[in-house]
């Protein structure tokens, strides 16, 4: 193929819509109930080079007498364009919706009725505080139980955060004192603020009391009002980043509207995603440790409000059975109760698949909810929970062959199934095949402290042979290390499928959906057990289908996952013919300075994280040592290094070490670099 049908197969394949978020309101009618379910996709345009969300509703008709069986769904209504809005949230009661939307340089909170738009309150004008905080780990937007008061997180204002000095006005801040940011993919972010807006008035405040060790975000309001609930992250002596990373030393605490903070959850530990019921009697979330694995295995824990004390609903799960619920290792949706406040549902991953869980907070019995978990051939192999309102789930399904679809169901009494609904079929599915394996190291690749784990992969292929000869394989690492390939719907192994290749998506040891041992096992064990692994998943892929061609192997992949690719190429140089690294970690050593998850770089190695940590000759000679760069003298394929100038994890200076030593020894290199 030339370069123009691979850019149409690319634009094919990466245009298909997905859904981000949904919601869902419930009206009786005389002899029917109906349920309205409005969905935010997200959508690639090519021509704008740029993402574009709209919304979209469908209507379900129930039985007024048996409101849980979904008689008709009507067909959905236009795709309506969401333009500039950054956050959305519908009050419970009388279905207000207030939207965040951003304007030029101005944002403003606007208030929607059914009769249009019932007030405006331009913030940036007013100047109360910086910009609002839209981003899944700080941001939220919430309405207070009697709807006349929104809870939010934004910036503080310049004059509150900048530096003062003794004798100095606030005035005269000096504004070029280093300000710290919150790493990757928040570096807009330094010191959040919890503001609520009084909708009566207009007026809008900052909420004082927050302890000043503290960074404040993922707000609700607690029952009655009068306080609100928050995680606070400690930042003290500095910010480390917090994007993928679920290890950071965070607490729960409650803070009145009077200004009393008290801190409810324990110390040294890390907490995310407070969730209340719908009774307002229990508050959960979730927990895990400090440092270690930048993600893990949660537990769930729950807040008693009557009596205050925290129990486990859920605990860490170290090496699940076959087929047994493996561990929770992502955000808890933020609606995710049941109506009677007796069960949450969410969505975790579990070996290669990702799959939509309830558990019973009375029994502590967890129970998979998607119709194919048992099924071998699964249709789909990820499920992933938008939301649960009113006891209907919304989900979206998909898998390497098909892209992400809705589905809807309520959820199911004792001893029933979910009768699962399609809202619509995705625009196009293909005809690849697709399989997940197993893989089991052999002794000598046994990891010593955790023995006996194993690990998988999903594999990818056209249904027929482009040509006579074998198909080409291309082995795609995740990052992280601790994330996954679930068999879902990716836009990059669709398209090079779609090219004539087959593609192995590898989930080595210390990926998550196979327990908190198999995540434990890999630190330490960088550049070894994983390079290991990955090898070991080719060669058993190689030899249960003889279609694949050994002699024609490439390998991609990104931060971690190019780590692993360059040492794949690296640690057997005739084995592989191609390599594309996006960010890829070279130089261990070097990137410690440069990172903003030092404690990671640290703790990945095998080492010991501490603030005041200061790098020995042992340190950085391990870390050197676990390097793609310790081989780079031995590779002979073709690499293809894909570099962001303002990454903050993996620095650009990473990849362009390796680029100028295969330069400079007549390797085939090409660099390619995004400001």
């Amino acid at each position: 193929m030339d370069s123009d049908q691979i850019t149409g197969v690319y634009a094919k394949v990466s245009g298909l819509p997905a859904p981000l978020s949904a919601h869902v309101s419930e009206e009786q009618l005389p002899e029917v109930r109906l349920y309205t379910v409005t969905a935010e996709w997200i959508q690639s345009d090519l021509v704008q080079s740029a993402r574009l969300r709209y919304s979209q509703q469908w209507t379900l008709i129930a039985d007024s007498n048996n409101h849980r069986s979904i008689r008709t769904v009507l067909p959905p209504g236009p795709c309506t364009p969401v333009s500039g809005e950054l956050l959305s949230e519908v009050s419970p009661i009388h279905g207000l919706r207030a939207v965040i939307r951003e304007t030029g340089s101005q944002q403003l909170l606007q208030i929607w009725d059914r009769h249009g738009l019932r007030k405006c309150l331009n913030l940036s004008a007013l100047n109360i505080h910086g910009r609002v905080y839209d981003d899944a780990q700080f941001g939220c937007l919430r309405w207070s139980e009697c709807e006349s008061k929104l809870l939010y997180v934004a910036e503080s204002s310049r004059s509150a955060s900048a530096e003062t000095r003794p004798g100095e006005s606030a005035s005269r801040k000096d504004r070029s004192v280093y300000c710290e940011d919150w790493g990757e993919a928040l570096t807009d972010k330094s010191v959040p603020a919890l503001c609520v807006v009084d909708l009566h008035g207009g007026a809008v405040g900052v909420l004082q009391g927050v302890p000043p060790d503290v960074s404040p975000g993922q707000a609700l309001w607690a029952p009655g009002t009068q306080s609100v609930f928050f995680v606070g992250w400690y930042h003290e002596p500095f910010r480390l980043g917090l994007k993928f990373c679920s290890n950071r030393r965070s607490a729960l605490f409650r803070l009145g509207l009077d200004g009393h903070c008290e801190c409810i959850s324990g110390d040294n530990l890390s907490v995310s995603c407070p969730r209340l019921s719908p009774d307002g009697s229990t508050l959960i979330y979730l927990q895990g440790r400090v440092f270690g694995p930048h993600n893990q295995c949660h537990s769930v824990q729950q807040l008693d409000l009557k009596t205050w004390k925290i129990s486990t609903m859920l605990d860490v799960v170290s090496r699940p059975q076959a087929g047994e619920f493996a561990g929770v290792y992502e955000a808890l949706p933020s609606h995710c109760w049941s109506a009677d406040g007796q069960k949450v549902v969410f969505s975790s991953a579990i070996r290669n698949c990702k799959d939509v869980f309830m558990v019973d907070r009375r029994t502590k019995k967890v129970t998979s909810l998607s119709d194919n978990l048992s099924d071998l051939s699964k249709v789909y192999g990820c499920w992933k929970l938008l939301t649960v309102q009113r006891d209907l789930m919304v989900v979206c399904c998909s898998s390497p062959n098909s892209p992400p679809m809705l589905r809807v169901g309520f959820l199911p009494s004792a001893g029933e199934t979910v009768n699962w609904r399609t809202l619509q079929q995705p625009i196009m599915t293909f005809d690849y095949l697709w399989t997940a394996l197993d893989v089991t190291p052999p002794s000598e690749e046994d990891n010593q402290c955790y023995p006996g784990l194993d690990f998988g992969a999903v594999l990818v292929k056209p249904s027929r042979v482009v040509c006579e000869t074998r198909t080409p394989l291309v082995v795609f690492i995740h990052g992280g290390p601790h994330s996954q390939f679930p068999a879902e719907w990716n836009s990059t192994t669709a398209g090079l499928v779609e090219l004539g290749f087959a593609v192995l998506m590898v989930n080595y040891r210390g990926s998550t959906g196979f327990g908190q041992d198999n995540i434990m096992s890999l630190i330490g064990q960088i550049g070894s057990q994983d390079v290991k692994d990955v090898q070991r998943a080719v060669m058993t892929a190689l030899q249960s289908d003889k279609t694949l061609d050994p002699k024609r192997l490439a390998v991609i992949g990104g931060s971690h996952g190019g780590f692993l690719s360059c040492h794949l190429i690296g640690q057997y140089p005739d084995f592989y013919r191609a390599c594309a690294a996006r960010n890829p970690v070279i130089n261990a050593a070097t990137l410690l300075g440069t990172s903003d998850i030092v404690d990671w770089r640290y703790t990945s190695a095998g080492f010991q994280f501490s603030y005041d940590n200061v790098p020995t000759a042992e340190t950085l000679a391990a870390m050197l040592q676990k390097s793609p760069i310790a081989h780079a003298a031995l590779i002979k394929a073709p690499v293809l290094l894909m570099l962001g100038g303002k990454d903050r994890r993996v620095s650009p200076h990473q990849g362009l070490e390796l680029y100028k030593i295969l330069k400079s020894r007549g390797s085939p290199v090409r660099y390619k670099r995004a400001t």
